[in-house]
C-alpha cells in the first residue's frame, strides 16, 4: 500500500525500533524490551500509516490519540516519537530510564511531547482510553464533526486484561458503543511469571464480544504492515461498537533467543544476544545504531502527513462558537455569569446537596461540564438537574451513569480530562476511594483536572456500619502529592470549593456529608486553607480546629465554653495542605505561636500533630448505629469537645 515510504524505509523504520528497543533497556540496566520489539511493526504502521497526527503541534484538538497502556514497554513509544519527530532525540534514548530525562520508566503526559496519558499500572491506560473515546463523541455530538472527529488506539497486553479494571471499563464502552474506539490486544501469551497459562484461561474474544465489542481475530500478521494497515483501518470505518483487534505476536521477536520467552518480558537482553539480533535484523551491531537517511524520511512524511490536517482544522477551531472555546479553555469563577449559592446561617444542609445546588448553578459558565456517579448520583449530589443522560442514542447528554464501577470511572474521567474539553466530576461514598486510589494517584501524577466528589464522608453514615463508614481515607488522600483534597464545613464552604475545584489546575477531592450540617460559616476559609470562624473579644486561651461538620460541633463547644469564661477560637481548616503553604503570616494570624490547639475531625488523627496539641478523631474502624448515636460514641460530640479542652489546658499548666 502506499505510504510515502519505500519498502527499504519500512524496513528498516521497523528494524532501529527494535534496535533502539534493544540498547536502551541496556543501558538503563532495566528491562521490557521485548514487548516493544515484537509490536514495532503496529507501532510504525499507526504513526505512519493510520493515524492523524502532527508532531510539530502535538496537541491540536481533532488529533489521534495513541495510548499506551501496557506502558512498561515505553521505548516503544519513545522510539515510534524520536522517529517521527515529536523532538526526542537520540542522546534522549540514550537517558532512558535515567534522572531528569525526557524518556522516564514509564510514559508520562506532560513530560515527553507525545504522550497522552501517564501509564503503567496495568488496565488504567485502558480506561483512560475508554473515557477519550466518550470524550471525542460527546464534543463530536454537541459541536459538529468538523471540530471532532477522531480515533483513539489503545494498545493493551494480557497483564492490563487480566486486572479487573479492564472488565469495568470494557463492559461500558460496549454499552455505550464507542466505535471511535480501537484497542489492539497484544496477544503474546507471556507474563513475567511464565506462560499465562499458569494464571489465566479467559477466552479473551469471547469475553469482549459479550460486551458488545466488535472483536476481528488477526491471527499471527504482527510482521505484516500491509495486512496491520488494513485492519486498523477498517477497524476506522466500524461503526455501532468499539473494536478489539486480536494480534498474536511473539515477545522478543526476532531474538535467536529469547522470541516466546519470559526472559523477553522484564529483563534486559545481555550485550551477546543483542548482537545475535541485530545480526537477524540485518543492521550494523552499534549501540543506538539509527540510518540517517531514512529518520528524515519517516520525520519528513510525518509532517507533510500532519501539518496540512492540523492547519485546517485551526481555521476551523477560529470560527468554533463560544462556547467550544469555554470547553477547553474553561473560565475561572470571576468570569462566571453566575454565583455561586449562598446560604443561610440559621439553615442545616448537607454538604451532598450543596454540592449538587453549586453544580447547577455553575452549569452554564462550563460547557464543557460532564458530570457522572457509580450508581449514586442522587446519593452523592454528583448531578445536573435536568441533564440528558450520556448514551449511545444521545452522546450530546452531560449526565453519565457509570453504573457499579467505581474502578473504572475515575480511570475514564482522567481520560477525559487528559483528553481535553472535558471537565468531568465524579462521585461516590467516600469509603470506596479505595477502589479509585490508583486512578486518582494517577491524575495526580499527571495534573488531570477532575472533581472527585466523595460523600458520605465519616461513621455519621450510620447503620451501614464499618464496611461504609471511612476514618482513614482522608489521612490516606492527604498523602498523595498534587490532589486537592478539601472537607468544607457546611453548605457555604462546600459552594466556595466547588468554585475553587473549578478553577484549580489539577485534581481536587471534595469529601462531604450525608447529614445535615448547620450552615456556620460564610465560606472564606476555602481560599487559603483554613480561616478563623468564631473569635474571641480578647487573646484567646485555646484554639479548637475541625473540618466538616465537626466545625458546627467546635462552635457550640466554644459557646459552652464560653460560658465559663473561656476565650476560644474556631478555625475551620477545609484544606490543611492549602493552609500549610500559606505566607507563615497569614498561618500566625489564624494559629498564632503560643496558644494551645485542639483538632476535631471524625477520621483517623493522623497528621494532624502537624498543627495540634491533641486531636479528637476516630483512630479504629465505625460501627453500625445510627449516624449521630456512632459519632457520639467515638467522640464526637460537644462534650467530648468541652471536655477533651479542659484536660488539654490543663495537662499544658494553662
Amino acid at each position: 500500500m502506499a505510504t510515502g515510504l519505500t519498502k527499504e524505509q519500512d524496513r528498516l523504520a521497523v528494524a532501529m525500533i527494535r534496535g533502539l528497543a534493544m540498547d536502551a533497556p541496556l543501558a538503563a540496566k532495566s528491562g521490557h524490551q521485548g514487548t516493544a520489539m515484537a509490536l514495532a511493526p503496529l507501532a510504525h504502521v499507526l504513526y505512519s500509516r493510520v493515524m492523524r497526527h502532527d508532531p510539530a503541534q502535538p496537541e491540536w484538538s481533532n488529533r489521534d490519540r495513541f495510548i499506551l497502556s501496557n506502558g512498561h514497554a515505553s521505548i516503544l513509544q519513545y522510539a515510534a516519537l524520536y522517529l517521527n519527530g515529536y523532538g526526542l532525540e537520540l542522546d534522549d534514548l540514550r537517558q532512558f530510564r535515567q534522572w531528569g530525562s525526557a524518556t522516564p520508566g514509564h510514559p508520562e503526559r506532560g513530560h515527553t511531547a507525545g504522550v497522552e496519558v501517564t501509564t503503567g499500572p496495568l488496565g488504567q491506560g485502558f480506561a483512560n482510553a475508554v473515557g477519550m473515546a466518550i470524550a471525542e463523541r460527546h464534543l463530536r455530538a454537541r459541536f459538529g464533526a468538523e471540530l471532532h472527529d477522531h480515533h483513539v488506539f489503545v494498545v493493551a497486553g494480557d497483564g492490563c486484561f487480566m486486572e479487573g479494571i479492564s472488565h469495568e471499563a470494557a463492559s461500558l464502552a460496549g454499552h455505550q458503543k464507542l466505535d471511535r474506539l480501537i484497542c489492539v490486544f497484544d496477544d503474546n501469551k507471556v507474563t513475567i511469571d511464565g506462560s499465562t497459562d499458569l494464571s489465566c484461561s479467559d477466552d479473551v474474544s469471547q469475553r469482549f464480544r459479550s460486551y458488545g465489542w466488535n472483536v476481528v481475530e488477526l491471527g499471527d500478521v504482527a510482521d505484516d504492515l500491509d495486512r496491520l494497515e488494513q485492519a486498523l483501518n477498517t477497524a476506522k470505518s466500524h461503526r455501532g461498537s468499539p473494536t478489539l483487534l486480536v494480534l498474536r505476536t511473539h515477545i522478543g521477536t526476532p531474538s535467536p533467543d529469547f522470541t516466546d520467552a519470559p526472559e523477553a518480558h522484564g529483563n534486559p537482553f545481555g550485550a551477546a544476544h543483542v548482537t545475535a539480533t541485530k545480526k537477524v535484523m540485518g543492521i550494523p551491531d552499534e549501540p543506538f545504531w539509527v540510518d540517517a537517511a531514512t529518520v528524515e524520511a519517516v520525520r519528513g512524511h510525518a509532517r507533510s502527513r500532519g501539518a496540512a490536517a492540523s492547519a485546517q482544522h485551526a481555521k476551523i477551531a477560529a470560527r468554533a462558537p463560544k462556547e467550544w472555546h469555554a470547553a477547553w479553555q474553561p473560565p475561572r469563577s470571576e468570569a462566571w455569569a453566575s454565583t455561586p449559592p449562598v446560604f443561610d446561617p440559621a439553615s442545616s444542609v448537607a454538604t451532598r446537596v450543596a454540592v449538587q445546588k453549586s453544580i447547577d448553578a455553575s452549569r452554564d459558565d462550563l460547557p464543557g461540564l460532564l458530570v457522572g456517579a457509580a450508581d449514586l448520583t442522587g446519593n452523592t449530589g454528583a448531578k445536573i438537574s435536568g441533564a440528558v443522560a450520556l448514551s449511545a442514542e444521545h452522546p450530546e447528554g452531560r449526565q453519565l451513569f457509570y453504573g457499579v464501577r467505581e474502578h473504572a470511572m475515575g480511570a475514564i474521567a482522567v481520560g477525559m480530562a487528559l483528553h481535553g474539553g472535558i471537565l468531568p466530576a465524579v462521585g461516590t461514598f467516600f469509603v470506596f476511594a479505595d477502589y479509585m486510589r490508583p486512578a486518582v494517584r494517577l491524575a495526580a501524577l499527571s495534573r488531570a483536572k477532575v472533581i472527585f466528589v466523595f460523600s458520605h464522608d465519616s461513621v455519621g453514615v450510620g447503620e451501614d456500619g464499618p464496611t461504609h463508614q471511612p476514618v482513614e481515607q482522608l489521612a490516606s488522600l492527604r498523602v498523595i502529592p498534587g490532589l486537592r483534597v478539601v472537607r468544607p464545613a457546611d453548605a457555604n464552604e462546600t459552594a466556595q470549593a466547588w468554585r475553587q475545584a473549578c478553577d484549580h489546575d489539577g485534581p481536587t477531592a471534595l469529601i462531604l456529608s450525608r447529614q445535615n450540617t448547620a450552615v456556620v460559616t460564610d465560606g472564606r476559609a476555602v481560599d487559603r486553607g483554613a480561616a478563623i470562624v468564631r473569635d474571641t473579644d480578647g487573646s484567646p486561651r485555646l484554639i479548637i480546629v475541625a473540618t466538616g461538620a465537626e466545625v458546627a460541633v467546635a462552635v457550640e463547644a466554644a459557646r459552652v465554653l464560653g460560658e465559663d469564661g473561656m476565650q476560644v477560637r474556631v478555625v475551620s481548616m477545609p484544606c490543611p495542605e492549602l493552609f500549610a503553604a500559606q505566607d507563615p503570616t497569614v498561618r500566625s494570624h489564624v494559629l498564632p505561636i503560643g496558644v494551645p490547639v485542639l483538632s476535631v475531625e471524625a477520621a483517623s488523627t493522623f497528621g494532624w500533630s502537624t498543627f495540634a496539641d491533641d486531636s479528637i478523631g476516630i483512630d479504629r474502624f465505625g460501627a453500625s448505629a445510627p449516624g449521630n448515636v456512632a459519632l457520639a460514641r467515638l467522640g464526637i460530640s460537644v462534650d467530648n469537645v468541652v471536655a477533651r479542652s479542659r484536660e488539654l489546658l490543663d495537662a499544658l499548666g494553662m
